[in-house]
């Protein structure tokens, strides 16, 4: 997020810049114009901006979602099931996915905060996701195919290890209205698990 900020207050300098006015000796005001470098990074930076077809196919994934989740404590474990509602809108105009969830997890209230986006530097998905249960941020990134299916691969602060632990996570849609989302990570052997489900259905 600090990179998005300092990336937006070079553009709006470069902006300010170029719509700064002389005042030329016949006592018109003309605008200067910018050098083929300025322009050209301007160009980029426009190009950095532009939502584009990723961002639409994450906007068609709006709206309000009834949940079921699952969830793994141990490899070959029987999973302990609950229920929810989450509710996704686009942000930004049109540029970022914010997801809001309400359920439940081992019994207690679980609220969860993600948002979604697509970098047009990286060519990336990018996600983060926070909850009620951490106070950290765990952040993602991976690709999608045409269909909507995602992997990605993020990190967070485990508080028994005191460090980060990887997980990989899988998203698709089973149909126009229900998407699948896993994610596994080590177990306590140290070798993958799957750990959670959840799966969303658009009211």
């Amino acid at each position: 997020m600090k990179t998005q900020a300092v990336k937006g207050m070079l553009w709006t300098a470069c902006a300010a810049l170029f719509a700064t006015t002389v005042i030329a000796d016949d006592g018109k005001q003309d605008k200067p114009r910018p050098t083929a470098e300025q322009q050209a990074e301007m160009d980029a930076y426009v190009q950095a901006g532009t939502p584009g077809a990723p961002h639409a196919a994450l906007a068609l994934a709006a709206g309000s979602y009834d949940v079921k989740l699952k969830s793994w404590y141990e490899a070959g474990g029987e999973p302990v099931e609950e229920t929810g509602t989450a509710t996704r809108q686009m942000i930004l105009g049109g540029r970022v996915l914010v997801e809001s969830l309400d359920a439940s997890m081992m019994g207690a209230p679980f609220t969860g905060h993600g948002m979604s986006g697509y970098d047009n530097v990286s060519g990336k998905y990018w996600s983060t996701w926070m909850d009620n249960f951490s106070t950290g941020l765990m952040v993602s990134h991976g690709t999608c195919n045409a269909m909507g299916a995602c992997e990605f691969s993020g990190s967070w602060n485990d508080p028994i290890k005191k460090g980060p632990v990887t997980a990989r996570m899988t998203s698709r849609w089973s149909s126009l209205k229900t998407q699948v989302f896993e994610m596994f990570g080590p177990g306590k052997d140290g070798r993958e698990m799957k750990m959670m489900e959840i799966i969303y259905t658009k009211k």
